[in-house]
């Protein structure tokens, strides 16, 4: 299964590794092969690193703790106390390094560093008043992301997944409501 980095934020698209969390949830992080797949193709995380049992089940629990964390703040309500000890204990692990050097910036860290980093990510977008953190506006879709956009006015986690869906939805609708057949020609 492939992973989407859509959301504008590490700790975001940790977030959104469980699909249609309402209707029926789709779980990309099955197995530790998959988080250190995850981490690996995230453009702002070093890979590779190795993934037993027990960080996974801690990057699980941060992950969960991210999502309510994060639907917390669209919903505009109070933070979980218990998510917020989560995040807030996976903060104080070990950092990264980081070397910048003619060819740009490298990364590196054990797992433990990259789920503190991912952690500490998480916890700068929450607590910046002036983020806008939206769920993705597909029915079914939960992901939750940091909407940059002019006037915030993007309203799907991605055009790709998401927004294409709900486009051919609409014009399918639009064509079954005046009859013709799609695909026909004007």
């Amino acid at each position: 299964m492939n992973f989407a980095y859509v959301s504008g934020n590490p700790a975001l698209d940790l977030a959104g590794t469980v699909g249609s969390r309402r209707d029926e949830p789709v779980d990309t992080l099955a197995t530790p092969a998959d988080l250190e797949r995850w981490v690996v193709e995230c453009d702002e995380l070093p890979g590779p690193v190795a993934a037993d049992v027990a960080a996974f089940e801690s990057a699980r629990s941060l992950r969960e703790a991210i999502y309510r964390l994060a639907h917390d703040r669209v919903l505009d309500r109070p933070f979980d106390p218990g998510s917020l000890e989560i995040v807030n204990a996976a903060a104080t692990g070990p950092t990264l390094t980081i070397e910048l050097s003619d060819a740009g910036l490298r990364m590196a860290g054990d797992l433990a560093a990259v789920l503190s980093h991912v952690a500490r990510s998480g916890i700068a977008v929450l607590a910046d008043p002036q983020a806008c953190l939206k769920e993705c506006g597909r029915t079914g879709c939960t992901r939750i992301y940091l909407d940059r956009s002019r006037g915030a006015r993007r309203t799907w986690c991605g055009m790709d997944e998401c927004g294409n869906r709900v486009k051919a939805a609409a014009y399918r609708a639009r064509r079954r409501a005046t009859g013709a057949a799609p695909g026909a020609a004007r």
